[in-house]
């Protein structure tokens, strides 16, 4: 009955002794990981591989074909006219609000011209498919 026991106490030892290993390489994988990129470039594919969008390091949209950049890169390539992505939006992170503005009214472009447009007033659709009808208001 020793010897059983004992056996048992050598190999509860072992297993004890491979987690303690077990973690402490985990926890110096946490330590030694490198910190993740402020700013990434998104490249496109061929043999130029130019970049195609620029994102915020913890983006979730940006694709495996990437490289890290400077926040005056980052600002740099925006400035330039290359796409900011849509979901993280770098450029209103970094500061640059023109781009920011010209972005959302190159995205919603018909907002900005139904609102000032003198030409659109009055004019109301039928029901029945007939077309516009001008001056008047919607068919019942």
């Amino acid at each position: 009955m020793r010897v059983w026991h004992a056996l048992w106490l050598e190999r509860i030892d072992r297993k004890i002794a491979a987690l303690q290993r077990r973690q402490a390489e985990e926890e110096h994988g946490r330590r030694s990981r490198p910190e993740p990129p402020d700013w990434i470039v998104e490249i496109g594919i061929g043999a130029d591989r130019t970049p195609v969008q620029v994102h915020a390091g913890d983006c979730y949209m940006a694709g495996k074909r990437r490289r890290a950049v400077s926040r005056d890169e980052a600002r740099r390539l925006l400035a330039a006219g290359l796409e900011a992505c849509t979901h993280c939006e770098p450029d209103t992170r970094l500061h640059i609000l023109d781009l920011a503005q010209a972005a959302t009214t190159a995205r919603n472009p018909s907002r900005n011209a139904r609102s000032n447009s003198s030409a659109n007033r009055g004019v109301f659709f039928d029901r029945g498919g007939a077309g516009p009808s001008p001056g008047t208001g919607p068919t019942r």
